[in-house]
C-alpha cells in the first residue's frame, strides 16, 4: 500500500530523495560529535592540553553547524515532498471521481468522499512532511550509534539486547490495537461532515420548519461520537510515550549501574562512559523517533486504505465497447429495456420498456409520481447502464458511442439543475466555452431568459451566488434551459424543468423550441399534462412500464390512467 501511495508523489520524488540524503548526512555529522567529545575529555582535559581542547571544540562546532544546515534542508525538502504527495493524491481521486457513473457515486456518501479528499489526504501529507526526517534519521542513528556503542564497550552494550525486544513488543501491541480505531475515527469524521452538509444544503427547510434546535442536537450527537472515537484512539496512542520513557530510563539506569562498576574496577574511563551515554541517548532518541513514525504510519495507512478505495473503485460504465462514431440525427430507441439500480435488488425499476422516437420529434413522457420517468431518461446518456435490453441512438447501441461525445450530443435539464459560482455568462457558456454573444442571446431568447436579464444588476456579467441563490427558481430553470440549448445537442431532455415557470412562459419556451430548433429531438418529462399535450406523441408510464403511446387526444380517448391524471389536474385547476 505504501508504495502505491508514494507513487502519486510524481515529480516531487526528487525532494524526497534530497531529504533522505540531507538526513543521512546530518546523522553522520551528529554522530561525530560524541566521538570528538570523548577525545576532548580523555585526551585534552586529562592532559590539560588547551590547544587540543580548542581544536576538538572547533571541530564539534563545525560538525554541529553543518548538521544544522542539513537539518534545515531536510525539513524543507520533506515539506515539499509531503505537499506534492498530497496534491497528487487529491488530483488522482478527483480525476477518478469525474469518471464515476451515478452507480459508483451511490456507493459512497458525498460527505465521505469530501473527507477522503481532505482529511485523509492531510493525514498522509503531514506524515510525510513531519515524518520523513525521523523515518530516515531513526534507523541510521540506531544502527550507527549501536555499532559505535558496541565498539566502545561490548559488555555494557548488551543491555540493548534486553531493551530493544521489550520496546518492540510494547509498540506492536499498541499499534495492533490503535489501527482499527483510526479507521473508525475517520468514519466518525464522515458522519460529522454529512450532518453539516445536509444542514447547510437544506438550511431554508431547517429554518422554515424551525428545526434549528433539532439540528444542533443531531450535530452534537455526531460531534460527541467523533470525540469519543478520537479520545479512544489517542488515549491508546498516547501510551507510546510512557512505554518509550520506561525503556529509556530503565536502560540509562542499567548503564549507569553497570558502567559505574566498570569504572570502579578500572575497566572503563569516565570520558568513555560519557561518550557511551551520548550514544545511548542517540539510540534511545532514534527508537522514540521510530516509534512515533510507526504511530503516524498507522494513521496514514488507515487514511491510505480509504483513499485507495476511491481510486480502485471499478467504474461500471466505460468506453470499452466504444467506436469512433458520432450522433448525427438523434433518433432514440428503447428495445425491451429492463433496469434496476443494484444487481441484487428484488424488483426492476423499469420493466420491458420499448418505444421509438424519430429524429426531430417532440415526445412527452408522463406518469404518476414514482413511475420511473427520470430513471428512464438517465439511460439515454448512459448515466446508468441498462440491466437487460438495449438503448440505441440513430440505430446504434449507446455503449458503442464514446461517452464524451454521447453526453455532449445529449443535454439534460433537470428540475433542480445547478448554477455554479461565477458570472451568469460563465454559467451559460458552461456547455460551449467558445459560444459567441449572438449564440448566447439567441439561446436566452428561446428560453425566455431575455425577459429578466435586463433587470439583473450587471446583466450577463451578474455574479451568481453559490448554487444561483440570487435568482428565483423559475429564473434558474430558464437559465439552465438556455445553457442546454447553447450546447446545440442532437437530443434535448427536459426533466420537469419548467415546474417553477408559469404556464404562459412555458408555452413561449415550448413554441420557440418547436419553431427555432425543428431538427433537435426533444423529450419532455412533466407532471402537468399541459406541458406535453402539444407534443407529437406522449408516452404514458405506469409503475416502470409503458402503459400507452399516442397523442393527447388519442390517450384521452382510450387510456384510463391518462384520463385520471387529466381529470385530477382539471379538478385542481377548477378549485
Amino acid at each position: 500500500m505504501l508504495l502505491r501511495i508514494f507513487s502519486y508523489m510524481g515529480k516531487y520524488k526528487k525532494f524526497a530523495f534530497l531529504a533522505i540524503i540531507c538526513v543521512t548526512a546530518e546523522c553522520v555529522f551528529e554522530l561525530l560529535v560524541p566521538l570528538l567529545m570523548a577525545d576532548l575529555v580523555d585526551v585534552g582535559v586529562a592532559s590539560g592540553n588547551q590547544a587540543y581542547i580548542y581544536t576538538k571544540g572547533m571541530q564539534m562546532v563545525v560538525c554541529a553547524v553543518i548538521a544544522l544546515i542539513l537539518g534545515i534542508g531536510s525539513a524543507r525538502f520533506s515539506a515539499l515532498a509531503g505537499q506534492g504527495l498530497g496534491a497528487g493524491l487529491r488530483e488522482a481521486q478527483y480525476e477518478k471521481l469525474q469518471h464515476y457513473s451515478f452507480a459508483n457515486i451511490d456507493h459512497f456518501r458525498v460527505s465521505s468522499l469530501v473527507t477522503r479528499l481532505t482529511s485523509d489526504v492531510t493525514n498522509i501529507q503531514n506524515s510525510v512532511s513531519t515524518g520523513m526526517r525521523p523515518f530516515c534519521r531513526g534507523p541510521v542513528m540506531l544502527f550507527t550509534a549501536t555499532g559505535v556503542a558496541f565498539s566502545l564497550n561490548s559488555e555494557l552494550a548488551m543491555i540493548f539486547l534486553v531493551a530493544l525486544p521489550a520496546l518492540a513488543i510494547m509498540l506492536f501491541l499498541i499499534i495492533s490495537h490503535v489501527r482499527p480505531l483510526y479507521s473508525k475515527m475517520q468514519a466518525a469524521i464522515d458522519t460529522v461532515n454529512r450532518i453539516v452538509q445536509e444542514n447547510l444544503t437544506a438550511i431554508r427547510v431547517v429554518k422554515a420548519y424551525v428545526r434549528g434546535d433539532y439540528e444542533v442536537e443531531k450535530f452534537a450527537e455526531g460531534n460527541a461520537g467523533l470525540r469519543r472515537q478520537s479520545e479512544t484512539a489517542f488515549r491508546l496512542a498516547a501510551l507510546n510515550m510512557p512505554a518509550m520513557q520506561l525503556v529509556m530510563y530503565s536502560t540509562i539506569l542499567g548503564i549507569l549501574w553497570f558502567g559505574g562498576g566498570l569504572i570502579r574496577d578500572g575497566k572503563m574511563q569516565v570520558g568513555e562512559l560519557t561518550g557511551f551515554l551520548s550514544y545511548v541517548l542517540q539510540i534511545l532518541n532514534s527508537l522514540m523517533m521510530i516509534s512515533n513514525v510507526f504511530m503516524m504510519m498507522t494513521r496514514s495507512l488507515a487514511s491510505g486504505a480509504r483513499i485507495l478505495e476511491v481510486i480502485d473503485e471499478k467504474v461500471d460504465i466505460t468506453d470499452e465497447d466504444a467506436r469512433e462514431i458520432e450522433v448525427e440525427r438523434g433518433s432514440v430507441d428503447f428495445d425491451h429495456v429492463w433496469f434496476k439500480y443494484k444487481e441484487d435488488a428484488k424488483e426492476y425499476v423499469l420493466s420491458d420498456v420499448s418505444f421509438h422516437i424519430n429524429a426531430g420529434e417532440t415526445v412527452g413522457i408522463i406518469g404518476q409520481t414514482g413511475a420511473a420517468k427520470s430513471t428512464l431518461i438517465q439511460l439515454i446518456p448512459r448515466l446508468y447502464d441498462v440491466s437487460r435490453g438495449e438503448v440505441r441512438i440513430d440505430g446504434v447501441p449507446v455503449r458503442q458511442y464514446p461517452m464524451a461525445h454521447l453526453r455532449d450530443a445529449i443535454a439534460v435539464v433537470l428540475q433542480k439543475n445547478t448554477l455554479f459560482s461565477g458570472s451568469l455568462l460563465d454559467n451559460l457558456k458552461w456547455g460551449k466555452e467558445d459560444a459567441t454573444m449572438e449564440e448566447v442571446e439567441e439561446a436566452c431568447r428561446i428560453a425566455c431568459v431575455d425577459e429578466f436579464i435586463d433587470r439583473l444588476a450587471d446583466g450577463y456579467h451578474t455574479e451568481m451566488g453559490q448554487g444561483g441563490v440570487n435568482v428565483s427558481g423559475g429564473q434558474k430553470q430558464r437559465l439552465c434551459i438556455a445553457r442546454a440549448i447553447l450546447k446545440t445537442p442532437k437530443v434535448l431532455i427536459l426533466d420537469d424543468s419548467t415546474s417553477a415557470v408559469d404556464t404562459a412562459t412555458e408555452g413561449k419556451i415550448r413554441h420557440a423550441l418547436r419553431e427555432k430548433l425543428p431538427d433537435m429531438t426533444k423529450i419532455i418529462i412533466a407532471q402537468r399534462i399541459s406541458s406535453v399535450r402539444h407534443a407529437d406523441r406522449i408516452i404514458l408510464l405506469d409503475d416502470g412500464r409503458v402503459s400507452d403511446t399516442g397523442t393527447h387526444e388519442e390517450l384521452l380517448a382510450r387510456s384510463r390512467i391518462y384520463q385520471e391524471i387529466y381529470e385530477s389536474q382539471k379538478e385542481g385547476a377548477d378549485l
